[in-house]
């Protein structure tokens, strides 16, 4: 799978008055560090964001372990891989070093929300088919009392649901 190592330098603002890392500041390193997961293999967050129309990646479920403490003025190394791609998800781990010692490791879970899906289909099916006739047979009618009309479209071997809205 796929996989990135990271290294941020700890700043005088990552820590609390023990001059150690607080806890959430650790949360945004692995933020981060999928991020640069992602830009390592070819796609920049902001352009993501832009040819897809997504608004964000929503974590869902994060839960972390720590095992030692990092002091401002350290460089912790973080490994971050992608462990599981669902259909609508992907699961993400971190394990943060301080040098050789495991200091803390993460878990999170992402989403591709509804909105998400639709854009990115719909920006794949726009580059590769320009101009597209679908042809078949018309099941499953509704016309809405609003104009709106609701029915599948299908052939012997397959079937999409579609709608046609009223401007």
């Amino acid at each position: 799978m796929l996989s990135n190592r990271k290294e941020i330098h700890v700043e005088w603002g990552d820590c609390d008055p023990a001059g150690i890392v607080y806890y959430p500041r650790f949360f945004e390193y692995f933020d981060a560090c999928t991020n640069a997961l992602f830009e390592r293999a070819g796609f920049r967050k902001a352009e993501v964001l832009k040819t897809y129309g997504l608004l964000g990646i929503p974590m869902i479920d994060t839960r972390a372990q720590f095992y030692a403490p990092a002091s401002f003025g350290e460089t912790v190394s973080i490994e971050t891989r992608i462990v599981e791609w669902g259909r609508s998800s992907f699961r993400v781990e971190h394990k943060l070093f301080n040098g050789e010692v495991l200091a803390a490791e993460c878990a999170e879970k992402r989403v591709w929300t509804v909105r998400d899906l639709v854009a990115s289909v719909r920006t794949h099916i726009e580059r590769e088919y320009s101009d597209a006739w679908v042809e078949g047979e018309i099941s499953n009618f509704r016309a809405h009392d609003s104009g709106h009309l609701y029915f599948t479209l299908r052939d012997k071997d397959s079937q999409i649901r579609a709608v046609m809205l009223v401007r």
